[in-house]
């Protein structure tokens, strides 16, 4: 059996079309389970015009919470995981079926989204696009777990622990259960062709605060508390090297301004910036244009830029934190 959760809070006109997308499946789940999120806009009750059961928490918790809340009722030993601001393929539920059928060892998949975002503005394409690719070109056998478009065994999921409670929004909770869930010895599997669409609407400022904040930020506490730092996703060599040549331009930059022939060191970082990305680069030009691949590379340089700024942050606060807990026990 196969259970299908979905968290949703203020889902909105977007929660219908993912409940209409699962409901259009060839393989249908064997129970929807939504969790209403203490929900004020009342977008639940999409729900009821659909083969679902709900489930109410008065007080909004996070997806975290909800998420477990729906896992603790469900009857399917495997859970799929799906967001209410998306859209699922026709094959999503045979595609996560069979991945557990072929490998009785595999305890968890996860997907990506697809390359055709349902927003038109520029920065919901990028943004998704980028995600799009990023999934797509990572290893196969994932050190990590994703809540949007993810699937794991019941039994696991439950001895786990499931997913952290006190991230109180929508943030690296499924980072975090796939870091314990391999730590653990779990085999976890990235499909590239299961695929949902991202049904979001991405300006700048929401771009930059969930990007900064609820990502770069607490994913460097948790990189600093396993102490490990994963080759794969958003945390691949060259993603790191692109970070650190960011801050050398920003330095060279400044130097120029004093000592002209710095310019050749800029223009150097900038040669190395466009190799390191150049596959990427080009991907957006296949996908989109060329106009659209030049307008992709100054936010993805300010992309490596909070990423870098974000890692600071949460390495100090890591720091910190832990010189004030010694301090406690002295």
């Amino acid at each position: 059996m196969i259970s299908v959760i979905i968290p949703v809070h203020n889902g909105g006109e977007n929660f219908r079309r993912c409940l209409v997308s699962l409901s259009e499946c060839a393989t249908q789940p064997d129970e929807i389970i939504v969790v209403a999120d203490g929900e004020s806009d009342g977008s639940w009750r999409m729900a009821e015009d659909f083969d679902t059961d709900i489930l109410k928490i008065p007080t909004p918790g996070g997806p975290a919470k909800a998420r477990n809340t729906g896992a603790r009722k469900a009857k399917g030993d495997i859970l799929f995981f799906v967001d209410a601001d998306v859209t699922v393929a026709g094959d999503a539920i045979s595609t996560v079926i069979e991945a557990f059928e072929r490998d009785t060892d595999l305890a968890a998949v996860f997907g990506s989204y697809d390359d055709e975002p349902f927003e038109t503005n520029f920065l919901s394409q990028y943004k998704n696009l980028f995600h799009h690719y990023v999934h797509q070109t990572s290893n196969p056998e994932a050190s990590t777990f994703w809540g949007a478009c993810g699937a794991i065994r019941r039994d696991i999921f439950l001895k786990a622990g499931g997913f952290d409670e006190s991230f109180r929004r929508p943030s690296i909770e499924d980072i975090e259960l796939g870091y314990r869930l391999k730590e653990a010895g779990y085999k976890i599997s990235l499909l590239k062709d299961l695929k949902v669409k991202h049904l979001k609407y991405w300006g700048p400022l929401s771009l930059l605060r969930a990007d900064l904040f609820y990502r770069a930020i607490p994913w460097t506490r948790l990189i600093m508390i396993q102490g490990k730092l994963p080759d794969d996703l958003n945390l691949k060599l060259s993603a790191r090297l692109s970070v650190a040549s960011i801050y050398s331009l920003i330095i060279a930059l400044a130097a120029s301004l004093y000592m002209p022939w710095f310019l050749l060191i800029v223009f150097s970082l900038i040669m190395l910036l466009l190799l390191l990305n150049r596959d990427i680069y080009l991907f957006f030009k296949e996908k989109r244009s060329i106009l659209f691949m030049l307008k992709t590379i100054p936010w993805h340089w300010l992309y490596f830029f909070y990423s870098g700024l974000g890692f600071m942050i949460g390495f100090t606060d890591y720091y910190v934190k832990r010189l004030k807990g010694e301090k406690r026990k002295q």
